[in-house]
């Protein structure tokens, strides 16, 4: 694999190269894998990607795996284990809204019926296909990025901007950002999901 023309972000860390490879940009429509993603991006504000990354298996058992039901639940005794653990990211504001964002999840889900049905309409149901040649190219955020910011702030939740929307969508493939040089733009761009997904 390590000849394959890959996104330049990838770089030679094989746990960055295997979630370019494996996970970044494939479209998702399970609501467990968007809650994690959604607490994770927002963990990464103001740090590298690859700290949360290579967080991210303490990040799942503090967590109980991202069950929203449970993260929803924690208490003021829960929040201050998960602040004494030295294998996540010690922030008072971040760990609180992992269990903010987790009670507005389960508010979209019972208005929607799932977080999968609420967040593809952003994109019209359908991933976005761009055609990068560059990194550099890539946006930072996008008016799209920037409604779906402005309409998570509104039902509650919080280290959702439009920045931190943006990098959520290109990891759950609401867009493909891989640049067309890449072997994975291809297989992303010829994904089709299937109503089991969801």
């Amino acid at each position: 694999m390590a000849d394959l023309m890959r996104c330049a972000w990838a770089g030679n860390d094989p746990l960055y190269i295997a979630y370019h490879d494996e996970e970044w940009g494939i479209p998702v429509h399970d609501d467990r894998r968007f809650f994690e993603m959604l607490c994770l991006e927002g963990a990464q504000a103001g740090l590298a990607w690859i700290t949360i990354l290579r967080k991210r298996e303490n990040y799942r058992a503090a967590f109980d795996g991202f069950d929203v039901a449970t993260v929803a639940s924690y208490d003021d005794a829960k929040i201050a284990a998960l602040l004494a653990d030295p294998g996540i990211v010690r922030n008072r504001l971040k760990v609180n809204a992992f269990v903010r964002n987790a009670r507005a999840f389960l508010a979209v889900q019972e208005e929607f019926g799932s977080f999968d049905a609420y967040i593809w309409q952003f994109v019209g149901g359908a991933p976005i296909l761009n055609q990068w040649r560059s990194l550099g190219e890539l946006p930072a955020q996008t008016p799209i990025a920037a409604a779906m910011s402005k309409d998570l702030k509104q039902r509650g939740f919080t280290f959702v901007g439009p920045t931190i929307c943006y990098a959520f969508m290109q990891a759950c493939g609401l867009v493909n950002d891989h640049v067309v040089d890449c072997f994975c733009y291809g297989m992303v761009a010829s994904y089709v999901p299937h109503a089991s997904d969801a």
